[in-house]
């Protein structure tokens, strides 16, 4: 018996929180048709089944813990379909949260040693920019070590 394309969505949302971008290209690749995946995931939003504000809030907040910043979290959210407008409000640079997650990442990886020259400076900066931090925030980090 084939799976429809709502139920093959049920299964992977019971897993874990997908954005409806995920959902669409994940039905495809199992080469459900573009209607019926369309359908399926109008009925699972308007059940509450699938909600890309609730998956943004679920992966901003295990993106955080793994010590990610605000910048890539974004950059990865817009990889997954979700709008601007709802990375935004759950997602702001300015949160004093950000700046525990820097001090925290920057402690666990340099365990309060000193730098003296700029290459270890620059390398350091480097390290957080790729985490995902602002350069306002690493900057304000690193100049105070």
């Amino acid at each position: 018996m084939a799976s429809s394309a709502k139920h093959v969505a049920v299964r992977l949302l019971a897993r874990r929180e997908h954005s409806a971008e995920e959902i669409c290209q994940k039905l495809a690749k199992r080469e459900f048709e573009a209607d019926e995946i369309a359908t399926a995931l109008v009925e699972l939003q308007r059940g509450g089944w699938q909600s890309d504000e609730r998956f943004a809030d679920a992966y901003i907040r295990s993106r955080r813990l793994k010590g990610f910043g605000p910048v890539r979290i974004a950059a990865e959210l817009r990889e997954r379909g979700v709008a601007e407008e709802i990375t935004q409000r759950y997602l702001s640079e300015d949160d004093d949260i950000w700046w525990q997650t820097i001090e925290q990442e920057y402690r666990k990886k340099y365990r309060g040693s000193h730098f003296d020259d700029y290459r270890e400076k620059a390398r350091r900066m480097r390290f957080l920019q790729h985490r995902g931090f602002s350069l306002a925030q690493i900057n304000a980090v690193v100049k105070n070590k």
